[in-house]
């Protein structure tokens, strides 16, 4: 007998059995059903393939014992279907193999009645996901370091350089405006350094009042002012053999500046209220949202300890200056929440993702993620839309949309930007039902789109598919 469709249970008809067998035998997904008793009835050649398990061994076992799903363990998707009769689509799973292989996978589920209406089990299809992970792995490779994202020819610079960065002892200064990903690189360059199994420590010097900051960073000793019971080490006694993070370094009083232009001379200091000089093993790395160099010029910041910070010097451009980075970003944050709130969205709408390109997020990267959880908050779907985003940033988008510059158009200009709107209607914003209908590529259709002024949010219906 032949594998799978060969061998029916009692609970499953099949009209003209070889033809359906051949069918289901040529497709690439893996497909089983099951009887009311949860025990398989048929298993193609896919399944057999994916699972490792030849088909006569599956059949009759029940699939619990066959299909080892971590999906299991959050609720039984047959079951789910079963109970029901709610048919579901695209849900990712893991499965182990006859190997003990991890599998991703895509799977459905749907009922199965007889002409009577009865029901006579569930069936369900699978699709091995494992060349799709391992060309995300590959893409995440070249543009992930650490737990920065990026593909934007700044990000693709700072990579090369951060692991000869990290390997050096040389002070480091990452310049970029607040929210657009410092502290992440400032915490690479610790974690790929020889310091990496000693301290890392973060000094926020935006959030110290200036007459705290110098007991703060260097420590005091007992006496040294009115409340100094005992003697109490400073941040930088703290990241002894590691390295201290100064956050928002431009906030620095002046009188703490040459301190710290001592620490990083001679790798010296002395704690408030002490006479000990101490030796500081420490690697300092600054960050700023401010041009050093434009506080150097205006007499805020002095300019041998700029120089003595900007050792190494990384600048990091807004989001708005790098958008090819947002949607490895989208994609970044949403596996992340995935993992926080035990969901399976799968990303966002292509009309949301359209709102991302075009806003200008003033608050960078941070204010990405702040978005995609908002989405996450309010999204019961598998795809977060522009209804489960902050209306604020759907407004600031359409406020600030371009006016694109063209000559007035000619009719034949009106009619084109007729048909695309017609068809974008038609197609509820759906950008590839648009594309199929013209006959033309997804980038054609986005430039003639952008000449007539044509936004594709304003032909958005609710996303099901």
């Amino acid at each position: 007998m032949k594998s799978g469709w060969g061998c029916k249970g009692p609970d499953v008809e099949a009209h003209d059995p070889q033809f359906v067998e051949t069918i289901l035998n040529s497709i690439a997904d893996g497909v089983f059903t099951v009887n009311r008793e949860w025990r398989i009835t048929s298993f193609n050649r896919a399944a057999e393939r994916i699972t490792g398990i030849p088909a006569p061994d599956a059949v009759g076992r029940r699939c619990s014992d066959v299909f080892h799903a971590d999906i299991c363990e959050r609720g039984c998707a047959l079951r789910q279907t079963m109970e029901s009769g709610a048919e579901l689509v695209d849900v990712p799973a893991r499965i182990l193999n006859n190997r003990g292989q991890s599998v991703p996978i895509s799977l459905s589920t749907a009922v199965l009645r007889n002409p009577e209406g009865a029901l006579l089990g569930a069936v369900e299809t699978f699709r091995d996901l494992s060349t799709v992970e391992q060309l995300r792995k590959e893409i995440g490779l070249q543009y992930t370091f650490e737990d920065i994202v990026g593909r934007s020819r700044a990000f693709q610079k700072i990579f090369a350089l951060l692991p000869d960065v990290a390997e050096s002892d040389s002070t480091v200064l990452l310049e970029g405006p607040s929210g657009s990903g410092k502290e992440l690189l400032a915490r690479a360059v610790h974690n790929l350094s020889p310091r990496r199994e000693q301290p890392y420590v973060v000094v926020n010097c935006g959030a110290l009042p200036p007459n705290l900051f110098e007991s703060e960073l260097f420590g005091y000793t007992q006496g040294a002012f009115t409340d100094a019971k005992r003697d109490k080490p400073g941040r930088i006694a703290l990241a002894e053999g590691g390295t201290v993070f100064l956050d928002e370094v431009s906030e620095l009083p002046q009188p703490t500046q040459v301190k710290l232009l001592r620490v990083l001379q001679e790798r010296q200091y002395e704690t408030l209220g002490g006479v000990k000089t101490i030796q500081a093993n420490v690697r300092v790395v600054a960050a700023t949202n401010q041009k050093l160099v434009d506080l150097v010029a205006q007499g805020r910041f002095r300019d041998d300890l700029y120089f003595r910070l900007a050792v190494v010097r990384l600048s990091i451009p807004p989001l708005r200056e790098r958008r090819e980075d947002i949607p490895f970003l989208v994609e970044h944050f949403v596996r992340r929440f995935n993992a926080k709130r035990g969901k399976s969205i799968l990303g966002v709408t292509p009309a949301a993702m359209e709102l991302f390109m075009r806003y200008g997020f003033p608050g960078n990267v941070r204010e990405l993620e702040n978005l995609i959880e908002y989405g996450f908050v309010l999204c019961h779907d598998r795809f977060i839309d522009l209804r489960h985003l902050p209306e604020d940033v759907q407004s600031a988008v359409r406020q600030t949309a371009p006016t694109p510059e063209r000559q007035p158009e000619s009719r034949l200009d009106r009619a084109e930007a007729d048909a695309i709107r017609g068809v974008l209607e038609r197609a509820g914003g759906r950008l590839k039902d648009a594309c199929r209908e013209l006959a033309v590529s997804r980038t054609t259709l986005w430039r003639k789109m952008r000449r007539h002024g044509i936004f594709l949010q304003d032909f958005h219906k609710p996303y099901h598919s």
